[in-house]
C-alpha cells in the first residue's frame, strides 16, 4: 500500500513539473487560468505529491521494505559528502555567484547529487523507485532548459565570489540541520548514524 501512495505522488509531483516543460500548454494554461492562480494550482499540487511521496515512503519502510540488494558500508559515507554538495548548490540557486555562473542550473545539479547519492546508499525496492525517478525527473529537465526558447521567469541578479561563500556557509548550516535533525526525526533515519541532536 505504501508503495502504491509513493508512486501516486511521485506520479503527481513529476507530473507537474513535466507540464511545466511543455512551454505550449503550459502557456495557454496561465492564459485561461491567470499567472497567480496556474502557480497557485502548481505549488497545491506539488505539495499533495510531496505529501503522497512522504507518506508512501514511510508507510513502505514501515511495513513493506523490499530489499533488492545491499549497499557497502562506505557508500553511505559517500552519500553523507554528496548530500553536503547538494545542498550547498541548491542555495546557491538562490543566492547566486560564480557557482550558478558555471553550473548556471545549480539546483537541478544539487537534485542529481542528492539522487545519486541516495541511490548508491539505498538499496531497496522504494529508495531505487524514488531517487530513480527524481534523478530520471531532474536530468530530463536540464536536458529541455537547453532547449527552451520562452524567456521563463526574471533571472535572479548573479553577484560573485563574495555569494559562493556565503552559499556554502548557509548551505552548510542547512545541510546540518538536514543531517542532525529533520533527517532523523521526520524520515526515522539517522544520517550521519547518531539520533536527532537533543533526542536520547
Amino acid at each position: 500500500m505504501g508503495l502504491a501512495v509513493m508512486i501516486l505522488g511521485l506520479a503527481v509531483f513529476i507530473g507537474a513539473h513535466l507540464f511545466a516543460t511543455m512551454r505550449a500548454a503550459r502557456a495557454n494554461a496561465i492564459a485561461r487560468l491567470g499567472e497567480w492562480p496556474y502557480k497557485g494550482l502548481f505549488a497545491v499540487v506539488s505539495v499533495l505529491g510531496l505529501v503522497l511521496i512522504g507518506f508512501g515512503f514511510a508507510e513502505y519502510r514501515s511495513s513493506g521494505w523490499i530489499a533488492v540488494w545491499d549497499p557497502p558500508r562506505w557508500t553511505g559515507h559517500l552519500n553523507a559528502l554528496l548530500m553536503w554538495i547538494s545542498v550547498i548548490l541548491v542555495t546557491a540557486a538562490y543566492i547566486p555567484g560564480d557557482i550558478k555562473r558555471t553550473l548556471k542550473h545549480p539546483m537541478l545539479a544539487g537534485v542529481k547529487l542528492w539522487a545519486v547519492g541516495h541511490l548508491l546508499a539505498n538499496g531497496d525496492l522504494g529508495s531505487i523507485i524514488l531517487f530513480g525517478s527524481i534523478l530520471a525527473w531532474a536530468v530530463y529537465d536540464r536536458i529541455t532548459l537547453k532547449r527552451r526558447s520562452d524567456p521563463g521567469s526574471p533571472p535572479i541578479p548573479i553577484g560573485g565570489r563574495k555569494n559562493d561563500w556565503i552559499a556554502i556557509a548557509v548551505g552548510t548550516v542547512l545541510y546540518l540541520a538536514l543531517g542532525l535533525v529533520f533527517h532523523p526525526l521526520v524520515i526515522g533515519v539517522p544520517a550521519f548514524g547518531t539520533p536527532a541532536l537533543g533526542v536520547h
